[in-house]
């Protein structure tokens, strides 16, 4: 492959980046031609820093007579790196893990409320039988009524998707969540939680079994998040492709290497 089929494929891409200095003169597929074209002969260093990310392996080989500039000879071994598939699959799992290390940090993502949001069914089958239903629906300290009503309005969605689930997969009617009866005024509930207070205690779990299930529970959902099953609530292509992310793990990968080094040694 010659340096002018490569200049001319990418010629053709859409949203192909050019510094602002020549993007009056790239308006035409001939004139961004000429100009990747005279990059690439005038310094391939810098045109593989650039486009090198639009190129494929066997295009890569064009630059493989210049591997006696340092430079060139980096970006083609780093180019290459992240071509491998191997590479790739090591590189998107250690970025996936750092990420989901932030989210934890943060404490929000992996919250019990935000992933009974995002898998209400399973949150049921681990923890939420277990849990007083009717309870969810009291109103609490310091809330205001409209916010009652929101999340009363929210804790009925998430009921009816747990509901649907269950039909779904054949299970018995009697065990249907969502037949609890929710009073409209904060007496008639706390007299029904008093009156439901035998039923808690056959249906419920000690404490440390509790936590048990939890810790279950919220261990599938960040093996769910690593392979990539949270499409609908993140940008996999952003932690995928973020370099930043790297810095988290690489440091304990060279301490892992200088282990290995000295344990062979």
């Amino acid at each position: 492959m010659k340096d002018e089929e490569i200049a001319t494929r990418l010629s053709s891409l859409e949203d192909l980046y050019f510094p602002r200095a020549v993007q009056s003169t790239a308006g035409s597929s001939g004139q961004r031609k000429a100009i990747l074209l005279d990059l690439l002969r005038r310094d391939p260093a810098v045109f593989l820093e650039r486009y090198g990310s639009q190129l494929s392996l066997d295009e890569l080989l064009v630059f493989d007579a210049l591997k006696l500039d340092y430079e060139v000879d980096w970006h083609l071994k780093d180019l290459r790196k992240k071509l491998d598939p191997d590479s790739r699959r090591v590189a998107v799992r250690n970025r996936r893990l750092a990420y989901l290390n932030k989210l934890v940090s943060e404490g929000q993502y992996f919250s019990e409320d935000a992933m009974r949001d995002r898998e209400p069914y399973l949150h049921h089958e681990y923890v939420g039988k277990y849990q007083d239903l009717v309870g969810r629906n009291m109103a609490r300290p310091g809330e205001r009524w409209s916010e009652t009503l929101m999340r009363r309005g929210e804790e009925a969605t998430l009921v009816a998707r747990i509901r649907e689930e269950q039909q779904r997969l054949g299970v018995a009617e009697s065990e249907w969540v969502g037949d609890e009866k929710v009073e409209e005024s904060e007496e008639e509930e706390e007299e029904e939680e008093e009156e439901e207070e035998e039923d808690d205690e056959a249906t419920g779990l000690p404490a440390e079994e509790m936590q048990e299930m939890m810790d279950e529970f919220t261990s599938i959902m960040k093996q769910k998040f690593l392979s990539g099953e949270d499409e609908q609530h993140l940008d996999y292509s952003k932690i995928d492709n973020d370099e930043s992310l790297d810095d988290h793990w690489l440091p304990e990968m060279g301490v892992e290497a200088q282990e290995k080094y000295f344990d062979e040694d």
